[in-house]
């Protein structure tokens, strides 16, 4: 009797493991499906102000333009998440120090108003460099251990702050693409970081769904080197960004490099226009180089728009190009055994208009460009969340108060 009865039980043991196996995997308690990036303007005052509260508060900045109609407003647009970019630097700064409990405060304000509109929220600690007059960015958070410490300090009070909100309506990203890793020399400095990130937001905020990330901006190839065991929860969503091709996504954007603001006038995709229309344009950016460009580097600038331009020259080469990320990630989710509901595409986009720059991107582009990557996210069941809400790349608010062209919202609002 007694061995029929521990036969049982090591049946039933297998059957449950069994079942165990056969189970999808864990979702996160967190779901989102289209969402919009809110943006960060630019009109912070500098540094050596933060310490004034009219300065500074209500935070993020975006309390100073958008009011609780605006909000509903895009929910009624079919969106149902917003990406909440948070600029950790003030919560570094010296000179902050007797304001900090106010911002974390604003902080959770500004989520509960997100949610009072009906949108889910993730909050996104977005870094920015520093310079100008500002003294902390990313790498300085990245260089300086010190610093680091000291911004998974932040990470650890802000999950804290957001700890008793409802997990079904908040998220939290601890850091937004992590510039490491880039180079050539191979390091693997991130894994080790984002552990510690993750640590310290964990034990502070138990139930709350945490976004993590690969290296390197966020992109995919970054993603798949990072091993998700290493991270042994199941309340987690994985996100990469992706805004491919960025010859065509940032023309003109004078932040991107030393080839892209000569860029400009290139319409999504290439052959929306005649091949001789495209190549008066193409002759324009190349007189542009030889005019402006630096004599050295102008024979390497015209080769490397040749050849961006060869590797999209055709729809089946574009659509390959913006089709890689996808792929990449989704092969690397299936080896991990993570769902597609546990993956998040979270910023893509095209410019609208560089600040100052007299080029604005035709609106048709824009929204051709922003379906065709909503199309590929949730054919592969990825959610999304478009960048941004204003700005260079805003597809509501254009700059100085003017509206973007409606084209890209007529999108979000044709889904289904």
């Amino acid at each position: 009797m007694a061995l029929l009865t521990a036969m049982i039980k090591t049946l039933m043991t297998a059957l449950f493991v069994l079942m165990a196996l056969s189970l999808p995997g864990q979702a996160a308690t967190f779901s989102m499906k289209r969402g919009l990036n809110l943006d960060q303007w630019t009109t912070w005052p500098g540094e050596q102000q933060w310490g004034d509260a009219k300065a500074i508060l209500p935070y993020p900045e975006w309390r100073k333009f958008l009011k609780e109609d605006d909000l509903k407003a895009l929910k009624d647009a079919g969106f149902d998440f917003l990406r909440m970019p948070v600029d950790p630097s003030p919560f570094l700064s010296d000179q902050t120090v007797a304001l900090r409990d106010d911002l974390y405060a604003s902080v959770l304000d500004s989520v509960r108003m997100i949610n009072r509109a009906g949108l889910k929220v993730v909050v996104d600690m977005h870094l920015i460099p520093a310079g100008g007059s500002r003294k902390i960015g990313m790498a300085e958070v990245m260089g300086d251990p010190q610093a680091f410490d000291a911004y998974v300090d932040m990470v650890r009070k802000m999950a804290r702050t957001l700890a008793g909100e409802d997990p079904a309506r908040v998220a939290f990203e601890p850091m937004n693409e992590p510039i490491v890793d880039c180079d050539s020399d191979g390091t693997s400095l991130w894994p080790d970081r984002q552990q510690k990130l993750f640590a310290a937001a964990r034990s502070s905020a138990t139930k709350l769904t945490l976004v993590l990330t690969g290296a390197c901006y966020s992109a995919a190839s970054a993603l798949e080197k990072i091993d998700p065991k290493t991270i042994p929860d199941d309340n987690v969503i994985w996100t990469f960004h992706s805004y491919d091709p960025f010859l065509l996504t940032h023309q003109g954007a004078t932040w991107a490099g030393d080839f892209i603001p000569y860029v400009t006038g290139l319409p999504y995709p290439l052959a929306a226009v005649p091949q001789a229309q495209l190549e008066v344009t193409l002759d324009t950016i190349r007189a542009r180089i030889k005019a402006e460009a630096p004599w050295a580097r102008q024979s390497g600038l015209l080769a490397y728009l040749d050849e961006q331009v060869a590797g999209m020259d055709s729809p089946e080469k574009l659509l390959g190009l913006m089709d890689a990320p996808f792929k990449k990630v989704e092969a690397w989710a299936k080896a991990n055994g993570i769902e597609p509901e546990n993956i998040t595409l979270g910023e893509f986009g095209i410019i609208r208009q560089e600040y100052g720059n007299a080029y604005v991107m035709p609106a048709a582009y824009r929204a051709a460009y922003v379906s065709d990557m909503i199309e590929r996210a949730e054919a592969h069941g990825f959610s999304w969340s478009v960048w941004s809400y204003g700005g260079a790349f805003g597809i509501v608010d254009a700059f100085n108060g003017d509206k973007a062209e409606p084209d890209v919202m007529d999108v979000i609002r044709g889904l289904h």
